[in-house]
């Protein structure tokens, strides 16, 4: 009995928890995209990037938190076939375009570093509303790659998804068939799609650091501060992927604790990594006088 009251304490301890890790997700990648489309002062390639990235983790949080939040206080914890397809192929598609995403924040710094003075020419308008419609292409195309090889599989022993939410290697092992092709296809695509981005992003980075020592010192302090951002963001979005999809782990315990990192975490981060960017910070002051005074 004692051991009931203490996992019910947890359970509740974990309710609290992640429902205020949701609201606060929610409400902070709001703040970031509102302040990035209202101040004129954000209006540049780089924050309209970041807006797009803020509200790709708001709807990616939204697809797993609040079925956590709910399975705490539900006694059976049950999700349909098709709500179970709908949730990985969601995933998967916010999980591509959030990758394109990095990428092209990374070419956005590379540009404004490399070549400062045709920054505006060559990161235009019509360039980031490309690279946009671009990640969400990508994402798709990376996320209807792979569901049709899983979807279709006969499944008819046990239907007990060990995770947090659907995933395609979890899914896959339902199946009463061998499915060995069907992981190869999905670490081929998840896996090295994302193993092979976050090495890219790290070259990219690491040129650019290599760059910026030639600047003034005040150009090096804020190029550090940007970089910083964005490389921490890059480090704790593929960081997981890279393990689950890849890692060749026997207990699930890694894989779960990761999925709930980057489905729970993460989002909550980079609102956090982002707003310590000063120019965030003194727009963020601005809306909010803003706010108050035509209140």
């Amino acid at each position: 009995m004692e051991q009931l009251n203490q996992s019910k304490d947890i359970k509740f301890l974990l309710f609290v928890l992640v429902s205020v890790i949701y609201v606060a997700t929610v409400l902070g990648n709001l703040v970031i995209v509102v302040t990035v489309f209202y101040i004129p002062n954000l209006n540049t390639p780089m924050y309209f990037l970041l807006g797009n990235l803020s509200f790709v983790d708001m709807i990616l949080a939204s697809l797993v938190s609040p079925k956590i939040i709910v399975n705490f206080v539900k006694k059976h914890k049950t999700i349909s076939f098709t709500e179970c397809f709908t949730q990985i192929f969601l995933l998967h598609l916010l999980g591509g375009v959030e990758m394109v995403l990095l990428v092209s924040m990374a070419y956005d710094r590379y540009v404004a570093i490399r070549k400062p003075l045709h920054y505006m020419t060559i990161m235009n308008k019509k360039v980031c509303i490309l690279l946009i419609v671009t990640s969400w292409f990508l994402g798709l195309l990376h996320s209807g790659l792979q569901i049709p090889f899983v979807v279709n599989l006969p499944f008819c022993g046990s239907n007990v998804v060990d995770s947090i939410f659907c995933d395609l290697p979890l899914v896959a092992k339902l199946a009463c068939i061998d499915t060995y092709i069907v992981q190869i296809v999905i670490v081929a695509n998840s896996g090295m799609i994302s193993l092979s981005c976050f090495i890219i992003l790290l070259i990219s980075y690491s040129l650019i650091l290599i760059t910026i020592r030639n600047h003034s010192p005040t150009g090096q302090s804020k190029a550090h501060s940007t970089l910083s951002a964005h490389i921490t963001v890059v480090i704790l979005s593929f960081g997981p992927c890279i393990f689950i999809y890849i890692w060749p782990f026997s207990n699930h315990s890694v894989d779960k604790f990761l999925a709930v990192f980057y489905t729970v975490i993460t989002p909550i981060l980079n609102p956090i990594i982002y707003t310590l960017n000063k120019e965030i910070k003194n727009a963020m002051k601005r809306f909010r006088s803003y706010y108050l005074n035509f209140s």
